[in-house]
């Protein structure tokens, strides 16, 4: 009987090799058991084949007992994010499939890298004053590069696409599921039309026609989303605000490692908002964010600032504008000038790199496509990625309600719909999303606090000094049958649980809603630590002893920092 299920296994599912002339090597991230991870071997230019790259890849196979013999392959977008990371979280998805996690060819786990610090922090300091100047930066990561052999004409999205083609030959997959998110849907479409043989569905998460000229759709698309959240009033008033006097914030350069001081103006902030929105949670939380700093709450300019250089050490630049400057940047007007830092310095860097502009592609497919846009997405929105999706000849389309860019990512309705669609292609039946967690946090009271104790915890020092100065009250009052200072260690224990409570609820629901402030209810609460200092204060009265004095003077001082800081 084993004998007979491993020769079906064998004759029904394709062996899995590894390139021997790349070879495998160790996985460069954690991977879950039975993942074997290795390069391809590819030219760098298919029309001028001598040097050859290596695109970096990661194979798990399935356990399952109804091992389907079809893989799924998935590749990140960006461009320049990386995938192998993701092969846990797909294994899981997709338990009864292999996964195959693909990176782009000069990405982070290819070779080589094609890594540009120099437009990196010449992007972060665009919030310097006066402002870096990134084509000259370009010029110098360009001008690296080429010392190393580097010819970035091979770096766009038909030799990305190719790689994977050469990746499925020589893996020995007679057909796979395609998988792409964001710029990877361009990727995968060009796949599709290229090896139609190989290619039993198309899943394309947040998509990007290869028609969309997205830098001149950029600030409609931010426009769009703030409009569908119902804050573009707000949005408007805050942009206009931060434009007439900019606000410095002190945030720290990631490359360097070393703090500078930010000029953000109002332009600055709908720039990082734009890319921030990809997240579903930090959707959720806008509405909340915007409208306080509509009103002048700078404090939340912080973890804003903070995300720019965070979001600077993500990608491989190197790589992104390659792809950018030959694939999307000739085929924009970028008429009227943008007011968006990034759309600007995009075209600073091509304009400085001259790479050639890329042959025009309507990439199409015959292949069931399964198409998923996000409710408040700001770069693929469904205004552009649903006309796509109804002019494919086998393609269905889906919205799905609170999510944003790379909804598989925050959707488990997604996820389990996808699953469902490369179970059976051709079916066309819809279910409701009933699975998803709303993450909108409700009524918040705005404060920088939360945000500054996440990066620092020990400025939340005094609350826990409070809540154990009400522990020792509670007990010593309690032993010693002094109902004063026992009631008013009982309600500064209260106090300092419901907050605890309510700040955890936050975060299981959204823990990014601690970057605009904590739950309405925390200024409620705050009565009874003032009720909890007026017992121990009274205690103090009748009791002028050291225990009851240090616990006044904690209580007090506790209340002044909530008062005067947290809140």
């Amino acid at each position: 009987m084993i004998f007979r299920v491993v020769l079906a296994l064998a004759l029904t599912v394709p062996p899995v090799t590894i390139s021997r002339e790349a070879g495998p090597r160790p996985c460069p991230v954690a991977m879950p058991p039975r993942t074997t991870c290795g390069f391809l071997e590819v030219p760098e230019r298919r029309d001028a084949p001598d040097r050859k790259i290596k695109v970096g890849y990661a194979v798990h196979v399935s356990t399952a007992k109804d091992r389907k013999a079809d893989p799924v392959v998935y590749m990140s977008g960006g461009p320049a994010s990386a995938s192998l990371q993701l092969t846990g979280f797909l294994s899981q998805m997709f338990p009864d499939r292999d996964v195959v996690a693909v990176e782009q060819r000069g990405n982070k786990y290819s070779e080589p890298t094609l890594g540009c610090p120099e437009t990196a922090e010449a992007l972060l300091g665009q919030l310097r004053r006066p402002p870096a100047d990134l084509a000259a930066a370009a010029r110098r990561c360009r001008e690296r590069l080429q010392k190393q052999g580097v010819d970035l004409r091979g770096y766009n999205t038909k030799e990305i696409a190719a790689d994977v083609v050469a990746l499925r030959k020589e893996l020995g997959y007679a057909s796979w599921n395609l998988f792409g998110v964001s710029y990877s849907t361009r990727v995968m479409m060009d796949v599709a039309a290229a090896d139609p043989q190989g290619v039993r569905s198309v899943v394309l998460d947040s998509y990007l026609p290869e028609s969309v000229a997205w830098y001149d759709d950029a600030e409609r698309n931010l426009a769009d989303t703030t409009a569908r959240l119902g804050v573009q009033d707000a949005f408007n008033a805050m942009t206009a605000r931060l434009n007439a006097r900019p606000a410095e914030v002190t945030t720290t350069d990631p490359l360097l490692g070393r703090t500078f001081t930010a000029r953000v103006s109002g332009d600055d902030v709908a720039t990082i908002m734009a890319e921030a929105l990809h997240e579903a949670d930090v959707a959720a939380v806008a509405p909340a964010m915007i409208g306080a700093l509509a009103t002048g709450h700078d404090e939340l300019l912080q973890p804003l600032a903070d995300a720019v250089g965070k979001g600077l050490v993500s990608h491989e630049f190197g790589l992104y504008h390659a792809v950018q400057c030959q694939d999307e940047i000739p085929f924009n007007t970028f008429t009227p000038r943008s007011r968006l830092f990034t759309v600007n310095g995009d075209k600073a860097v091509c304009e400085a790199w001259q790479l050639p502009k890329a042959e025009p592609v309507n990439a199409t497919t015959k292949a069931p496509v399964y198409v998923l846009g996000g409710q408040y997405d700001p770069t693929t929105p469904t205004r552009t990625s649903k006309p796509a999706a109804e002019a494919l000849p086998n393609a269905r389309f889906e919205e799905f309600a609170r999510a944003s860019h790379a909804v598989f990512l925050s959707s488990a309705c997604a996820r389990r719909k996808i699953v469902e669609f490369l179970d059976d292609p051709a079916q066309r039946t819809a279910t409701p999303c009933l699975d998803d967690t709303d993450q909108t946090p409700g009524d918040l009271h705005v404060t920088g606090a939360p945000y500054q104790i996440s990066k620092s915890p020990w400025l939340a020092a005094p609350f826990a000094l409070f809540a154990l100065a009400c522990l020792i009250q509670l007990i010593a009052g309690t032993l010693r049958g002094r109902a004063l200072a026992a009631f008013g260690g009982l309600s500064g224990l209260a106090f300092a649980g419901l907050v605890g409570q309510s700040v955890y609820a936050l975060i299981s629901t959204n823990e990014t809603a601690l970057a605009v402030g904590v739950p309405g209810t925390v200024v409620l609460y705050t009565w009874i630590a003032a009720a909890s200092a007026a017992l121990t204060a009274a205690a103090l009265l009748r009791d002028r002893r050291w225990p009851h004095i240090a616990a006044a003077v904690i209580g007090a001082g506790f209340l002044a920092w909530w008062f005067a800081w947290f809140l």
